[in-house]
């Protein structure tokens, strides 16, 4: 069942980016198409995922994943929400730091057994949690910045300033997730 949902989620995913990559192409639109064009390697990775013997992610996790490309790279590039609404950067800044923590503790629970968990300190869950979110934040401006080197010159319209401001939002989310952690550490 959960293979069989990630494959749908996924294909219908690429076509939706496909469809809009080959519309923003014929239009002419160059800073539209290389998104979509994006989305479509995006929306393809939880298939990559169904080459492991054991998916270590759940339906929500995937289905969250999906949610958050639609929100940052239709509705927030294709759509033009970083442009007419001001907070929508910062809010998926901040809602990625959460989810990339929840995958962290996902992971934790999948590649630490059982038997060792209970050897591991709260604070060791903690810099984990925090650490991965942060490290998603810094991957995430890079991946802004190199795209505007390389393909447009409309994702970090607010440079330096709108990096940082990225950064904390993707820390704060991070915090929340490796709180939640240290908190629940005995029942993960």
């Amino acid at each position: 069942m959960k293979r069989a949902i990630i494959i749908i989620l996924s294909i219908l995913f690429i076509i939706f980016m496909a469809i809009l990559c080959i519309y923003y192409l014929m239009k002419g639109d160059s800073s539209r198409w290389p998104v979509a064009l994006g989305g479509i390697f995006a929306s393809a990775l939880p298939l990559s995922l169904l080459l492991l013997k054991k998916n270590p992610f759940n339906i929500p996790i995937i289905c969250t994943y999906y949610i958050f490309l639609f929100c940052s790279l239709y509705l927030g590039s294709i759509a033009s929400f970083y442009l007419h609404l001001k907070w929508w950067d910062s809010t998926l800044h901040f809602f990625k730091g959460i989810f990339i923590g929840l995958v962290g503790i996902v992971l934790y629970k999948r590649l630490i057994p059982r038997n060792v968990r209970k050897d591991v300190s709260h604070w060791m869950l903690f810099l984990f949690i925090l650490s991965l979110s942060v490290l998603a934040s810094v991957l995430w401006e890079i991946y802004e910045f190199v795209g505007d080197l390389t393909v447009t010159h409309t994702m970090q319209r607010g440079g330096n300033k709108d990096t940082m401001y990225d950064l904390l939002c993707g820390l704060a989310g991070g915090l929340i997730a490796a709180l939640y952690s240290f908190v629940r550490k005995q029942k993960l």
